[in-house]
């Protein structure tokens, strides 16, 4: 009868530290529901900093004509030994520390701040408004424009920019997403604005705080930081996770209730 009481007595418990051992904060977007919609700004797309290279290129119905606008190729040598090849790609603007670059015969422009959609529709005008060319078409693209992912993720590193509007979400599925140690709330983005190093703080679990940040547009130079949760962190001390584990208190448990069955049988 007494046997039957203890475990009557242990058995709840062992129940809610069961319970007690499911993750928290492991879902994103916590709060989207079936009926949910969120806006989304997408104008925040990337623009010109001081460093950036443009590859700017302009064409019309005369090739001649437009070849004077144009910066000329250059010829690269890529490979080691018998793989080695040429390749030749158009020469690139480098934004000055004014933001200008320099372009054939209109000489200074001011791109800083523009998108690459901006800086095509102000050469253009210039061009027509000049009388310099009829129908010109200017395509302008960033070359060499990166973003680093740190912390916990699966695969950190360096990558590419290569559309105008990358999501902050695109950029940690390109480094093989968080790991289960990765703190959905604790997700920073560190960006260069005036000179000053700002910090966005980034919660995965609230779709409409994230898609509402300024960070939510991956930014040229963007570091992107997961920080560790409180599991990871335990683990550089020694049985870190041992006192919080259910396994830990189920076995405590089942020593305790042992040691009671002995002394009261």
């Amino acid at each position: 009868m007494l046997k039957k009481k203890i475990i009557k007595i242990f058995l709840p418990s062992l129940l809610l530290l069961t319970s007690c051992g499911m993750p928290k904060n492991i879902v994103y977007f916590q709060d989207l529901d079936t009926e949910k919609e969120i806006d989304i700004d997408y104008n925040n797309s990337i623009v010109a900093k001081p460093n950036d290279e443009l590859s700017i290129i302009v064409t019309c119905q005369n090739p001649e004509l437009a070849a004077i606008f144009n910066l000329p190729l250059v010829t690269t040598l890529a490979g080691r030994g018998s793989s080695q090849a040429y390749n030749q790609q158009v020469a690139t603007y480098t934004v000055n520390k004014e933001g200008d670059i320099n372009f054939p015969i209109l000489g200074q422009i001011k791109v800083e701040g523009l998108t690459r959609t901006e800086i095509s529709d102000k050469i253009q005008n210039e061009l027509m408004s000049q009388k310099l060319l009829d129908d010109p078409v200017v395509s302008v693209s960033f070359v060499n424009v990166f973003y680093g992912v740190t912390g916990e993720v699966a695969k950190p590193g360096r990558f590419p920019i290569d559309r105008d509007r990358m999501t902050v979400l695109d950029a940690l599925a390109n480094a093989g997403d968080l790991t289960i140690y990765g703190d959905r709330i604790g997700v920073k983005v560190l960006r260069r604005e005036n000179g000053i190093l700002k910090t966005y703080n980034l919660d995965l679990t609230d779709a409409e705080k994230v898609t509402k940040s300024p960070a939510f547009i991956i930014q040229q130079d963007d570091m992107i930081y997961v920080t560790p949760n409180p599991a990871r962190g335990r683990m550089s001390t020694v049985n870190g996770n041992n006192l919080i584990s259910t396994s830990f208190w189920i076995s405590i448990a089942s020593v305790l209730t042992s040691v009671a069955v002995l002394i009261f049988k």
